[in-house]
């Protein structure tokens, strides 16, 4: 299927890995001009020329910015270009007891995780409504809506994202113009191939049986029962980004093998 995204030009932050990486690679296969994001330049060139190696002839290039960073971010924008589709898919978490998680993880990760794509989206959606066309995905998490105990400051910074992403829906009416949030599950991205790898060793068992243990005792809720890969969520993300996807607008659009239950 064309999904007619040849010639669009797309930013995606935190993407020289995990999910940020598959999507980029999606929309390279697709012809978009991407521009990738990470927080050294060492991994951005890593994947700026990992990128070529798979698709010679693709336009893409890197902008090193941590978002922890206020400057670095600051920079980053004065230099991004316009796009026509912005990925919001930085950022970072930490497994913590909420008795021992203090003030500033809470404020490292909102930092990180929601003022990225506020700001990021504040320089961008303006210009896109002015041409009446444009994407903005918020890449959100299955924990928006789970919340394990370990992770409350990473999952308040997800359902965030919910909030915003339907706001910045509702200024885009009756425009070309669409924010929308996909909510993945488990992920098989490089952290969860070190969680499993690190756990299989601790217990001395395979990480095929880790992997089946976390569904069966953990994320009991889940309908896939195994993490998906990057590339399926980045294919999810490549159809909302592309003008396939026109009709949806202010959703939430669900890629976590069913683990937050419900109809709706």
């Amino acid at each position: 299927m064309d999904l007619e995204l040849k010639g669009k030009t797309a930013f995606i932050s935190g993407s020289t890995s995990g999910i940020g990486y598959a999507v980029a690679r999606s929309f390279l296969a697709e012809g978009v001009e991407v521009y990738i994001n990470g927080r050294t330049s060492k991994s951005v060139q890593l994947s700026v020329s990992q990128l070529l190696k798979e698709f010679p002839e693709a336009k893409v290039k890197g902008f090193e910015a941590d978002f922890s960073d206020a400057e670095q971010v600051e920079q980053l924008i004065k230099n991004l270009p316009l796009v026509d589709i912005l990925v919001n898919n930085v950022g970072i978490y930490e497994s913590k007891s909420f008795f021992d998680t203090h003030d500033e993880d809470w404020y490292a990760q909102f930092e990180v995780n929601v003022m990225s794509g506020v700001r990021l989206s504040k320089q961008l959606l303006k210009p896109m409504l002015a041409k009446n066309w444009g994407r903005i995905l918020f890449v959100s998490s299955e924990c928006a809506v789970l919340v394990p105990t370990d992770m409350i400051a990473y999952s308040m910074t997800k359902t965030a994202l919910l909030s915003i992403a339907r706001g910045l829906a509702q200024l885009t009416k009756g425009s070309s113009v669409t924010v929308n949030t996909v909510l993945p599950g488990s992920t098989r991205s490089e952290g969860a191939e070190r969680f499993l790898a690190e756990a299989a060793e601790k217990q001395n068992k395979t990480a095929a049986a880790i992997e089946e243990e976390f569904f069966t005792q953990v994320r009991t809720s889940s309908l896939l029962q195994r993490f998906a890969s990057v590339d399926e969520v980045a294919n999810t993300i490549t159809y909302y980004a592309s003008p396939l996807a026109s009709a949806t607008n202010g959703a939430t659009i669900k890629v976590e093998g069913g683990s937050t239950a419900g109809i709706y």
